[in-house]
């Protein structure tokens, strides 16, 4: 993947995303370089101390799942069975029959970590397309959209 632009990011730009991030906000420490990579036929990526921890997912910022296996984040989550791992891990959407547990605060939008069930390893990050309550009790129709997962250009970037 070739960048289209490259720069570091001001205190007070830092300061707004941590702001927005919640509670992800330890993602990016005190003093570290963060610096905003621009691609054409990418999300636009933050590197925290030249890892790539954050993405643009419309007007805001999520972690990557770099970020999450190295922040051990566990809340909003969701579990898929064995049989959903190998869609997933290919870019397809979590449709409700393939979800066998999930945070009962999620809420519609929100961002999420799509799990495995057996290791309960970060497989893909999504954006819930219902709730949680809803998530367990449906046995059909779409419930994650899938924004990224392993083995994507973004887990695969190397910069």
């Amino acid at each position: 993947m070739k960048a289209k632009k490259r720069f570091f990011l001001k205190n007070k730009k830092i300061k707004e995303i941590k702001k927005e991030l919640n509670n992800y906000a330890d993602i990016i420490p005190k003093k570290s370089q963060v610096e905003l990579v621009e691609f054409e036929d990418l999300p636009d990526i933050l590197l925290i101390n030249n890892e790539p921890l954050l993405m643009k997912s419309g007007d805001s910022f999520i972690p990557t799942l770099k970020a999450v296996l190295q922040m051990d984040i566990t809340e909003k989550y969701a579990t898929v069975d064995m049989g959903a791992i190998n869609f997933v891990i290919k870019g397809a959407d979590i449709m409700s029959p393939g979800i066998v547990d999930a945070d009962k605060t999620i809420q519609k939008g929100d961002i999420i970590v799509i799990n495995d069930e057996s290791h309960k390893k970060p497989l893909a990050i999504g954006e819930s397309m219902i709730s949680g309550e809803e998530m367990i009790e449906n046995n059909k129709g779409k419930a994650i959209k899938n924004l990224h997962y392993i083995g994507d250009p973004i887990w695969e970037l190397d910069i």
